[in-house]
């Protein structure tokens, strides 16, 4: 590959590691996993193409010392480690178990988001479960707000993932 064909890929790879971590933060809402396995995915996967890629880096950027060091550990933690984490939770999701079994979960505490750019005020109430020992947040939509100190209860239909994380397909608050 040339220096400037090496460029454009790895610029390339960057855009679809951080698009592809955008995408990630919505599946993550709906499974239930530890962050911590997901951080360790992506720095295993970066450091490891770090080792096997960091010479064609230097020679295509004009970086020396730590400059060098930095930028490309952060090309390959965005990029690859974004994308193996990615390719990880959607195997996980979309090769779910087809049947869903359903279960009832005691809100223990309630908090919120604010919405959207230009809809700030239209506020996000999250709620906090204990799933099986591990604390889930789950947020719903602007139209509980203002009833949300009344619901006790959120009534999950969860599926069992490819890797063996819940997923969650509806939500609903009692």
């Amino acid at each position: 590959m040339t220096k400037k064909q090496r460029k454009i890929y790895y610029a390339t790879i960057l855009i679809l590691g951080l698009f592809l971590m955008a995408w990630q933060v919505t599946i993550f809402r709906n499974t239930i996993i530890d962050v911590s396995i997901l951080i360790g995915i992506i720095l295993v996967v970066g450091i490891i193409t770090f080792w096997v890629d960091f010479k064609n880096y230097g020679k295509t950027y004009k970086k020396k010392g730590i400059g060098l060091y930095f930028y490309s550990g952060m090309q390959y933690i965005l990029s690859y480690g974004f994308i193996a984490c990615s390719i990880f939770m959607l195997t996980n999701y979309y090769f779910a178990e087809k049947t869903p079994k359903k279960e009832t979960f005691k809100i223990i505490e309630r908090s919120s988001l604010p919405g959207r750019k230009y809809h700030r005020d239209e506020r996000k109430p999250t709620f906090r479960i204990n799933y099986n020992g591990k604390i889930k947040e789950l947020v719903f939509n602007h139209e509980y707000y203002k009833k949300m100190d009344f619901f006790t209860n959120v009534e999950l239909e969860v599926r069992k993932g490819y890797f063996g994380f819940d997923i969650l397909e509806n939500k609903k608050l009692n």
